[in-house]
């Protein structure tokens, strides 16, 4: 029985519509990222400091930033290199003396970014397909400072460092590139580099504070996210998983199925895909978009979604116990036709749906929440119903 005072936090969390922002949330737009404040309402209320907190589809980070900002075990896992750069970066506590490189780097480094300056050519990524569609007459001053100032940060002492400032780079070129149709000049995207490298080397010193903060609070040292890149999918062979059980909480958004989400390009000028966040991040890629979303947007009956889909929560389900809630926030594009085929996949997987009849706020006993300013390509009619997503409790069948 979930108290009043909880309900509140979860109705609350539920139904919040703030930009995501504070701690290191915004150091990138991860594609239906999920609301810091949700994240932190579902762990308050499910679990307690010390507990284990599973992401199996991690994505931008969040429930591991928030599970360990407030004292549990986090364990992320994610097919996408992307991702495990992201939680890897927002979670790593810089020293002050970190933080003062990296912002005397970016203050040095904006009167060294010139186009006609000689700098080596990333050959090998332009040459594996990761410059593609920015390197054309309106995109190549970008590339090209890009990879002026991916060369400067060869010169930190550190990798979190180096990472830091990739992901400020990163950050900045998806400002500059993704769903634009115009290209900022040279001097609006180095001052732009400078403005986020300021905001967030302040976001990473008051992450530092809070941790140190949530270890006096929980009396205990802050647990260090375990961040894996594989699917879930096979995951109760994984002995570093294993070893971290019980888990307490799953809590995860799954790829949507039937909406089409990029979790792995940017769109530039149009819908001309460039998978250079890779190159930036230092991560490989090489895969399409169907490796991401459990199959291909354009398949309608969406077999290939809805086997996956048992594939992953059936291991899941070797990995979690009676006493585990998994909590899931995910769309459809054709909601009355494919919930209660994904319910059915969740049972046959070994869970049972539990209804939360205090908190629902539709008839079908349900939690439904409206997904504002935010851009999906549905494959199929109903773009409309995959603006709206749905919170699904479960555990494991008795």
């Amino acid at each position: 029985m979930i108290t009043e005072r909880n309900q509140g936090l979860l109705r609350d969390g539920i139904h919040c519509n703030d930009p995501v922002s504070g701690l290191t949330h915004s150091f990138y737009r991860y594609p239906a990222r999920f609301s810091p404040a949700f994240t932190r309402a579902v762990i308050e209320v499910f679990t307690k400091p010390g507990q284990v907190v599973y992401d199996p589809f991690m994505g931008g980070g969040t429930t591991v930033v928030e599970a360990t900002v407030l004292g549990r075990r986090a364990v992320g896992t994610d097919i996408n290199s992307l991702a495990l750069f992201l939680a890897d970066v927002k979670t790593t506590v810089l020293t002050d003396a970190q933080i003062a490189s990296i912002n005397s780097w970016a203050e040095n480094l904006v009167p060294e970014m010139n186009v006609h300056r000689r700098v080596s050519r990333a050959f090998e990524w332009a040459e594996s397909g990761y410059h593609r569609n920015i390197n054309d007459r309106e995109t190549w001053r970008i590339r090209k400072l890009l990879e002026i100032a991916l060369a400067s940060t060869q010169s930190f002492p550190t990798e979190e460092e180096q990472r830091f400032a990739r992901c400020v780079l990163l950050r900045t070129a998806q400002w500059a590139l993704d769903n634009r149709t115009d290209i900022p000049p040279v001097r609006e995207f180095r001052n732009q580099i400078a403005l986020n490298a300021e905001e967030m080397s302040q976001a990473a010193s008051e992450f530092a504070l809070v941790i140190a903060d949530s270890q006096k609070r929980y009396g205990h040292p802050a647990f260090k996210p375990m961040c894996l890149q594989r699917s879930v999918v096979g995951i109760e062979n994984v002995r570093d998983i294993v070893a971290r059980r019980p888990i307490s909480l799953v809590l995860t958004s799954p790829p949507y199925p039937g909406v089409h989400v990029l979790y792995h390009r940017w769109q530039v000028q149009g819908r001309r895909e460039t998978p250079a966040p890779f190159w930036i991040a230092n991560s490989l890629d090489g895969n399409g978009a169907s490796f991401y979303t459990f199959g291909d947007r354009k398949e309608g009956h969406l077999d290939s979604y809805f086997g996956q889909a048992l594939a992953a929560f059936k291991s899941l389900s070797k990995v979690v116990n009676s006493k585990t809630f998994v909590v899931q926030m995910i769309a459809f594009s054709e909601p009355k036709r494919q919930l209660p085929r994904y319910l059915t996949v969740m049972e046959e997987a070994g869970f049972a749906e539990m209804r939360m009849p205090e908190l629902a706020n539709d008839r079908d006993g349900r939690i439904w929440r409206s997904v504002p300013n935010r851009k999906w390509y549905a494959s199929q009619r109903g773009s409309t119903p995959s603006s709206s997503e749905v919170v699904l409790f479960h555990k494991l069948s008795q």
